[in-house]
């Protein structure tokens, strides 16, 4: 009897940033990871503008208007490009938290090709409600 040998895959024990990691594939499961992660570190860091926000929109009429008027003043489209972000971080974050919940409660969905299968409806999901607040955002209906 003949052993066959299988094909040695490659083993990374000190990765070089600049040689291993362009080659490097990282799985849809572990994009949606590290998404999950960005998205977090982005509402936390938006923090301060998140209360702002809240706060110019319902202490009164006045700081009402002076809350919209950010979004049509000159620099409007850049408040409207922070606020796209926050929308893709928290849908992002939430959806992608339903998805570890999920996995958490069914631990027999924790397999290879429902792990990817899952990271692409997160990831689909996440984008097109981006796009959908996104284009009613910058005023497309």
């Amino acid at each position: 009897m003949t052993e066959q040998k299988a094909k040695q895959r490659p083993e990374f024990r000190n990765i070089n940033f600049f040689s291993d990691l362009p080659t490097y594939r990282l799985p849809l499961a572990g994009i949606v990871s590290i998404l999950h992660r960005v998205s977090g570190l982005l509402m936390a860091l938006l923090l301060p503008f998140i209360i702002w926000m809240f706060d110019k929109s319902v202490s009164s009429e006045i700081s009402f208007e002076s809350f919209t008027s950010v979004f049509a003043g000159q620099f409007g489209w850049f408040a409207k490009l922070v606020c796209l972000a926050l929308i893709w971080a928290y849908l992002h974050h939430f959806c992608a938290g339903v998805r570890h919940l999920v996995m958490d409660v069914n631990h027999h969905a924790v397999n290879k090709q429902t792990g990817k299968s899952t990271a692409a409806v997160v990831l689909v999901i996440s984008v097109v409600l981006t796009v959908v607040l996104g284009a009613k955002l910058f005023g497309l209906f």
